[in-house]
């Protein structure tokens, strides 16, 4: 979800910053986009974990169970454990979203408040029913047996499913707005299952979900990978790599496809972002695909064409040209730089990222494990911070690229935001305290579980879960 958000990350390179000035802008437009970019910017990525961790844990305890693996199930409440935190601090960032939305944005939620109520409240109540099994799961080893136990993933997973996609169906109506009719400037014969089930929801949820399998299987892949690079190469550690990797594998190879059935008809829905996404500045048959460049005074500089790929990836034709800028009035266009740099990002670390999984496992048929390669290791360890990155870019793109709408062609940015003085500035230095803190605070524990963990503490036993043998300090199942 972002409101006009991840926009605020690129004003900063200086390419709005000029818009932000001038007269006919809100003197509250540029903090506020700050302060959205900040929030969501960073709550995003713990959503990942939220959405993707809990199919991990599962897989793991399952396996547990099955094979009565001692190391699985050690993993999986560990994993919990984890994921306890990071929901706890998520709840906090999410807390303040609800509150920015109608503070910041009272142009958009306030006509349009009939229009996102159901979706945000059905995301309320599956974070609510999330919070709930997840503490059933918490409190539940030891005192459930183990095959209902391991059933309470299982809502947990579910709920993180529909709660992204609640969402996500919000951001993509405000790409492709429909489910309402505006009669005399007031909005009126409100669909609101129109816009949960907007045409292009379930493909952008696609596109997101994988997005967040990449990020928490590639991270906590890493995690391990480091502990192997440093000697600890014992079966806790290289099943504890597998299973999250088998994920993030998964998801990169498959993420491309997604993004690109996503794109299919942009030039109809948003022809201006996908100009700028291919850095057209005028209309070619066929249209080249423009790897890197900028424009420089109506001039693409330092890029390199592939002559007709554009037109191929971007509209599914050999001939048909990509909609170009010089189309598009100038007070309709996006920050086109930004815009097209964020997107290639994103398109560039994907593409990455698959083809070194594809390598992987490729090698790992012919029997060559690369596991015993240092270089993979830190290249696996350097994939969730990439991963990041990219779907960091990926919103970038999506939210810079709609401007200067809030909602593609009904509703304005400027005409969004509240009727605030510069003093937001003042909300966005407290905020960034905030948050910094609470990324602090979250690496301090996270850290501090895992070396509590390395010493050997581990919970009290219970009728299938991971204990400590006196003798071998290996986990074993008590019985």
């Amino acid at each position: 979800m972002s409101i006009d958000v991840l926009t605020s990350l690129v004003q900063t390179a200086g390419e709005t910053t000029a818009r932000a000035a001038a007269a006919t802008e809100p003197a509250g437009l540029l903090p506020a986009r700050q302060q959205m970019a900040l929030s969501l910017g960073w709550h995003i990525i713990i959503a990942c974990f939220g959405v993707a961790l809990p199919a991990m844990i599962f897989v793991m305890h399952l396996r547990g169970i099955r094979r009565d693996d001692p190391v699985a199930l050690g993993l999986a409440q560990r994993w919990a454990k984890v994921s306890a935190v990071l929901f706890a601090i998520g709840a906090v960032s999410g807390t303040v979203l609800s509150f920015e939305m109608g503070v910041l944005w009272p142009g958009l939620m306030g006509p349009f408040g009939d229009v996102l109520g159901l979706p945000f409240a059905f995301e309320g109540l599956a974070f609510f029913l999330e919070a709930i099994f997840l503490g059933i799961y918490l409190y539940g080893w030891g005192r459930m047996p183990a095959k209902q136990h391991v059933m309470m993933v299982l809502p947990m997973a579910l709920t993180g499913i529909v709660g992204a996609y609640c969402v996500i169906a919000v951001n993509s109506w405000m790409n492709d707005p429909t489910g309402f009719r505006i009669v005399g400037g007031e909005v009126t014969d409100v669909q609101p299952w129109s816009v949960l089930f907007n045409a292009h929801a379930f493909v952008q949820f696609a596109h997101m979900w994988l997005g967040a399998y990449m990020i928490a299987g590639f991270t906590v892949a890493g995690v391990y990978a480091v502990g192997m690079l440093r000697g600890r190469r014992d079966a806790h550690h290289r099943l504890g790599f597998m299973v999250p990797f088998v994920f993030a594998s998964v998801a990169a190879l498959t993420q491309p496809f997604a993004g690109h059935v996503l794109g299919l008809g942009l030039d109809e829905r948003q022809p201006a972002k996908l100009a700028a996404f291919e850095l057209a500045e005028t209309q070619e048959s066929p249209s080249p695909l423009r790897l890197g460049g900028v424009l420089v005074d109506g001039e693409v500089k330092g890029n390199i064409d592939i002559p007709g790929l554009g037109s191929l990836i971007a509209m599914n034709s050999l001939t048909d040209p990509v909609p170009s800028l010089d189309q598009i009035p100038a007070d309709e266009q996006p920050p086109v730089n930004t815009t097209h740099l964020a997107f290639q990002t994103m398109v560039g670390i994907g593409t990455l990222l698959a083809a070194g999984v594809a390598g992987f496992w490729v090698l790992r048929r012919r029997g060559i494990d690369l596991l015993e390669k240092r270089w993979f290791l830190r290249s696996v360890a350097l994939a969730g911070p990439l991963s990041v990155i990219a779907l960091e870019a990926g919103w970038v793109a999506t939210e810079v690229g709609r401007q200067p709408w809030i909602v593609q062609g009904v509703l304005r940015t400027t005409d969004a935001v509240g009727d605030y003085s510069s003093g937001l500035w003042w909300l966005l230095g407290a905020s960034s305290v905030v948050y910094t803190a609470m990324t602090i605070g979250a690496v301090v524990v996270l850290r501090s579980m895992a070396r509590r963990w390395r010493a050997g503490e581990t919970d009290l036993p219970s009728p299938y879960a991971p204990e400590r043998d006196a003798d071998d300090r290996e986990e074993v199942p008590a019985r």
